[in-house]
């Protein structure tokens, strides 16, 4: 058995579990001020897959209020992938909508396996990590490269930069949307997330949203908290059409990924919503701590 044969099932578990983290987790968050005068809600139930073959399940809810808001997704591995790989995950982010830009104060990620469960926490104040930990601690590497202070300032946490927020008040889907560079701090690793824009689709949920979406190039560049020889991180800063659709939230300025593909050596990793039901609301969710 050669080498790229047996690191495949680590690839591509890591691919599926990037597309959590990314997409609840991981990705991008837009913070331009503006006004803010719209409100939105989202239910969304998504299916992942593995070179065709379902491997998961997961769902996601967001609130948008005038001056604050919540964001939590749950998600686990089923069929083929829970052989070998079983798992399950939850996160959630809150935070303040100031002049129109979404302000995170709180990140937690909790994952189980049958070998481990963990959880991550972080405090956050305008862009800042003012606390944050990982329960176990994890055992010191030091061939990974070191978290500094300054790496833990001006980031996103992986769910609210799973929100791509567009400025302005014109269209919401054109090419610029696309086109920006996130940093984010996921509790362990400091990474940047480079976008292009690729094409435009229309979708059909089986249940919610019908229409246009945005695709976007995606481009994984870690900075931090990595340990540079690991191979599941050489192929994902390597790979060239990794891609989200995004779709918008009814009564917002907020695009959601609708779709993720993380190409992988046992096939496409994809995510996909099965259901994305988005209604312009006029009520806020809980009130922060």
């Amino acid at each position: 058995m050669n080498t790229q044969t047996m690191i495949s099932p680590r690839l591509a578990q890591a691919a599926l579990r990037a597309l959590g983290a990314l997409c609840a987790g991981a990705l991008l968050w837009l913070a331009a001020p503006q006004a803010a005068s719209a409100q939105g809600r989202l239910e969304a139930r998504y299916e992942a897959t593995l070179a065709g073959i379902p491997v998961g399940k997961g769902a996601w809810t967001i609130d948008i209020a005038e001056d604050q808001f919540s964001a939590a997704a749950t998600g686990g591995t089923s069929g083929l992938l829970k052989t070998f790989a079983g798992g399950s995950g939850t996160g959630a982010s809150q935070g303040r909508v100031v002049n129109g830009a979404l302000a995170p104060t709180n990140y937690s990620a909790s994952t189980t396996t049958s070998k481990k469960s963990e959880t991550v926490h972080m405090v956050l104040s305008n862009g800042n990590i003012r606390e944050y930990g990982i329960e176990p601690v994890p055992p010191v590497d030091l061939d990974r490269i070191p978290i500094t202070e300054a790496h833990r300032r001006g980031v996103n946490d992986p769910m609210t930069g799973s929100l791509l927020r567009v400025p302005g008040n014109g269209e919401l889907l054109t090419p610029d949307t696309c086109r920006t560079s996130i940093p984010i701090f996921d509790g362990r690793m400091r990474y940047d997330l480079k976008l292009d824009f690729k094409r435009m689709e229309t979708v059909r949920s089986e249940k919610g949203y019908q229409g246009p979406v945005i695709v976007c190039a995606v481009y994984f560049s870690p900075v931090a908290g990595y340990i540079p020889d690991r191979a599941v991180i050489k192929y994902l800063a390597a790979q060239r059409h990794i891609e989200i659709a995004f779709a918008p939230i009814a009564g917002t300025r907020v695009l959601v990924p609708y779709r993720m593909v993380i190409p992988t050596p046992l096939g496409n990793g994809v995510l996909e919503a099965t259901q994305f039901v988005t209604t312009a609301t006029a009520h806020a969710p809980a009130k922060t701590q």
